[in-house]
């Protein structure tokens, strides 16, 4: 008599991010990102021991005669500022500032994003109009220009980079919630009385998990940009704290006559930008099911 052999209970959650992986580094462009942002991130972690020199030291030999910055050369690899610091060390420590800010601020615009979409579709009435109603109104004012009044009103922080990009992560939660709600098992557990927070947990937050983790991907490269940008206007980080924004404020005025000022931040922040950009596209092919068909 032969023996039946029982096939094993497997656990899906390892092979589901297995197979994630591997689908993530079949994609060039995907693991070209993943690539870009492992050498920012390890070049962050290990930033006191990656920079050559502090990066507010300002050496005696960092500048010309004329008191000009110095270009690369052998010493300094990536010249000097205009007070004479290793240019490479403020990129590298800049690098921290930027990242952080740009997680950070991005994971807390992912979450008030998600929580006020989530409620506005759930209680309805009352609730969904203020939220939504509020929403189009942050909506309807440019992001930078928003930014820009909030940093004069209060002091530069992340919370108002955050603050600014919450509303598209509202509005994609939303319509995907009310897209969910209306579909026949919530509508069935409902009339049977489960708890909402149990429909909420058990299938609604399942199913927009892929929207919220691509959104937030993507989320860290606008951050980081806006950042920038309102660290290039002086409303951002401030000196000497180096961001890459602010290391081109610093140095703008040498535009003419000392390009790498501007070129080496310059590229840093597409290079940090594109790596998450391109991490974001990519998840979105892997994680989104119409895809599945193409992988």
């Amino acid at each position: 008599m032969s023996e039946v052999s029982i096939p094993q209970e497997s656990t899906g959650a390892p092979a589901r991010e297995h197979t994630l992986v591997k689908r993530l580094l079949r994609r060039k462009l995907a693991a070209f990102a993943l690539f870009l942002i492992f050498v920012i991130v390890g070049a962050v972690t290990f930033a006191s021991v990656v920079a050559p020199f502090d990066p507010d030291e300002q050496f005696f030999d960092g500048l010309t005669l004329q008191g000009a910055p110095l270009p690369p050369g052998e010493r300094f690899w990536l010249g000097t500022d205009l007070l004479g610091r290793y240019l490479l060390s403020r990129l590298i420590y800049g690098a921290r500032t930027s990242l952080i800010i740009g997680i950070v601020a991005s994971g807390i615009a992912v979450a008030v994003g998600a929580l006020v979409g989530i409620l506005a579709d759930f209680f309805r009435g009352w609730v969904e109009t203020v939220l939504m109603r509020f929403t189009d109104l942050m909506m309807a004012f440019p992001a930078l220009l928003l930014a820009i009044t909030l940093a004069a009103l209060f002091r530069p922080s992340l919370w108002i980079v955050a603050m600014v990009n919450w509303v598209q992560m509202a509005r994609v939660v939303y319509t995907e919630t009310r897209s969910l709600s209306e579909r026949e098992f919530i509508v069935a557990e409902r009339a049977m009385g489960v708890g909402i927070f149990q429909v909420l947990f058990r299938h609604i937050l399942p199913h927009l998990l892929s929207s919220i983790v691509v959104f937030g991907t993507l989320g860290i490269s606008t951050t980081v940009l806006l950042e920038a940008t309102l660290s290039y206007l002086g409303v951002g980080v401030q000196p000497p704290t180096p961001s890459w924004g602010n290391i081109i404020y610093e140095n703008q005025t040498y535009f003419t006559s000392a390009l790498w000022l501007v070129f080496f931040p310059g590229i840093a922040i597409i290079a940090l930008a594109l790596g998450f950009n391109m991490l974001g596209y990519a998840l979105r092919e892997v994680l989104d099911p119409t895809q599945k068909g193409k992988q």
